[in-house]
């Protein structure tokens, strides 16, 4: 063969290897698709950014440059009827809190933030921790929170310094409410405190603010409103730890407006002195002191009392469980929000309802011999007897006023069938009892007030489950039985046959004032209703109360030289004990002068007599406002 022959010898081509998938071009495939792929997503992203939800996050990142706050109003004050722009009954005074803006927290830094407060303000960091996670979850994190409130002024001070180290933190400057009267005033004033969690979810829409303070109960919380101004706002330029730079805007706060009580504060400091005097070891008394021509509260004492200042402050759990589980309620106004049976005090209304019904009239005579009887009329052995209080004899109408003769309104409530006398009845009696007000709220400028209960026969068979009885009628018209009222509605009651027939409702509130010390509003008298009944017998029942205090049973109500015209009543109520008769509460309701009636005056005394406990301090009320308060009015420089 020969091997360098021109002819070129057939060899087997090199096999090709195939290309798979970790070639090189099929990378640069691969790759080229990932990055077209990622291009797309981020401008997808950024279209998303830049265009639909453009004004969102210009929102987010103006808001981690601008704040908008709430300046928050100057609350309006309080004064007593002799208005002095330098003596309120209430000031705003400093107070200072730490609080912590949870955006503007660093979270890397967060832990070194709050080991700094626990050394500061001795709260333990855990604690402030989760007072934040929570605000994160439940509120606007660029709100500020409260941590802690009522700092002293050296603490105010070094967190102020360190505020500028520590990112998210600031002092905050409230104003706090002090009650310059304290227990003088506590039922009348109540107090201001921080908002909760629910009446900010319903209130925010309103102007209010997490931290904000509002009116808890009394005059701060009937009048929140009035007493509560208009915010005002900022806009503040903030640097990265929430510290504010420069003030870009801003919208001035309205102060509140001021209220001028219709109270008299030298009355109302007697008042409660003659009340604590004369209560001795009861649980609680009330009493009320009222124009009887405009309604207006000159007045108005419950014992015992409590200081409303420290609602103002922290206050420890301890402490509000002491005042929450007195039995005597502190807490509680007992002159309109528990009622209580008015006993004799109440006859005044049955006998006007007897007089209008033509049951009787001023001549009208009824022998008392201690008792009255009524016989069952199923079983004629069964004798029911219900006492008097004493073997009184022949009284007309006024002598069974005066001297507060049970079995004599137990014949114009009830009757006496067996000699043919026909009583007034439940259902009557109630209708003029609900007439004076009784049964009812009198509209007093104050919260929590109760309704009082006027009965009769369809109420007792839809509540007791029972029939009415003629006993029931009986004791319904010496005030005993079901029938209750509060010490307010009493004197209300009073005042419309003081007054010739005007029912009136209640005053607290005599005028508005704002910043400027203009009257931007008064008060004047309201008229709930006309009572239904003759003027003549309005001044018969006038008379039979003056008869009751010159010499009649309330013969302690009197006072040398002023003709006072009144009704005790003494009613019992609790379950006897073995041996023991039962317990009772004192009443005196009555007016003076008796000539042209001025004001009028209740007394109630749980655990008291009306002639030994409530009709002498009522005395006591009266010779003060009619004789010594005016002596040192003159005596004054």
């Amino acid at each position: 063969m020969d091997f360098f022959s021109g002819e070129r010898r057939w060899r087997s081509q090199k096999p090709r290897r195939r290309e798979d998938a970790h070639s090189p071009g099929r990378k640069f495939l691969l790759l080229h698709i990932l990055i077209v792929l990622l291009f797309s997503i981020l401008t997808i992203q950024l279209v998303r950014m830049q265009v639909f939800q453009a004004d969102d996050y210009q929102a987010q990142a103006e808001n981690n440059r601008l704040r908008e706050l709430q300046v928050l109003p100057a609350r309006g004050l309080i004064y007593d009827r002799n208005y002095d722009r330098e003596q309120p009954l209430v000031e705003n005074v400093a107070s200072y809190s730490a609080v912590i803006v949870p955006a503007d927290l660093p979270a890397k830094e967060e832990a070194a933030v709050f080991d700094q407060l626990e050394s500061l303000l001795g709260m333990p960091a855990e604690e402030i921790a989760e007072r934040v996670r929570e605000k994160r979850q439940d509120g606007d994190p660029y709100e500020a929170l409260v941590i802690k409130d009522e700092l002293d002024r050296d603490t105010a001070l070094m967190l102020k310094e360190l505020s500028s180290y520590l990112p998210g933190i600031d002092l905050q400057v409230d104003a706090r409410r002090n009650y310059l009267y304290g227990e003088l005033t506590a039922h009348i004033l109540g107090y201001v405190g921080r908002i909760s969690a629910e009446e900010y979810a319903a209130l925010k829409d309103d102007g209010y603010i997490f931290n904000d303070q509002l009116g808890k109960t009394g005059i701060e919380l009937v009048h929140e409103d009035t007493l509560r101004g208009e915010p005002g706002k900022k806009l503040v330029e903030v640097d990265a730890g929430g510290r504010q730079q420069d003030v870009l805007d801003s919208q001035s706060s309205q102060p509140g407006q001021s209220i001028v009580l219709t109270i008299d504060l030298d009355l109302q400091q007697r008042t409660a002195d003659v009340l604590r005097e004369f209560m001795g070891a009861s649980d609680n008394a009330a009493a009320v002191v009222m124009d009887v021509h405009t309604g207006e509260i000159l007045a108005m004492v419950s014992l015992p009392t409590y200081d409303n200042n420290i609602f103002s402050e922290t206050l420890g759990e301890e402490e509000l469980d002491v005042l929450l589980n007195d039995p005597a309620k502190p807490l509680v106004n007992h002159a309109i929000a528990e009622m209580y049976p008015p006993g004799s005090s109440f006859k005044p209304i049955t006998g006007l309802a007897a007089l209008q019904e033509d049951v009787a009239t001023p001549s009208t005579t009824i022998v008392s011999n201690g008792y009255i009887t009524v016989t069952n009329e199923y079983d004629p052995s069964v004798v029911y007897v219900f006492p008097d209080w004493a073997a009184l004899g022949t009284l007309d109408f006024y002598g069974g006023i005066a001297w507060s003769s049970d079995v004599y309104f137990y014949y114009l409530a009830g009757g006496k069938q067996d000699e043919g006398f026909q009583g007034l009845g439940e259902e009557r009696l109630a209708q003029y009892a609900r007439s004076f007000g009784l049964g009812e709220p009198t509209g007093v400028d104050l919260p929590g007030e109760s309704a009082g209960l006027v009965p009769d026969a369809k109420w007792k068979e839809r509540t007791v489950n029972e029939m009415w009885y003629v006993g029931d009628t009986y004791y319904f018209g010496i005030g005993q039985g079901y029938l209750a009222v509060t010490p307010l509605q009493l004197l209300d009651a009073i005042v419309a046959i003081a007054n010739g027939g005007e029912l009136l409702r209640p005053q607290l509130v005599k005028e508005v004032r704002d910043s400027h010390d203009h009257v931007v509003a008064s008060f004047g008298k309201d008229v709930r209703r006309i009572l239904p009944v003759n003027e003549d017998y309005l001044a018969v029942v006038r008379e039979a109360m003056r008869q009751s205090v010159s010499g009649g049973a309330a013969q302690s109500g009197q006072v040398p030289g002023l003709a006072v015209a009144g009704k005790t009543g003494t009613a019992e109520f609790g379950v006897a004990g073995e041996g023991e008769g039962l317990h009772t509460h004192g009443w005196f309701v009555g007016f003076a002068p008796y000539e042209d009636p001025e004001i009028a005056v209740v007394v109630f005394v749980q655990r008291g007599g009306g002639s030994q406990n409530a009709a002498p301090a009522a005395a006591r009320i009266f010779d003060y406002y009619f004789n010594q308060r005016y002596v040192a009015e003159q005596e004054a420089p």
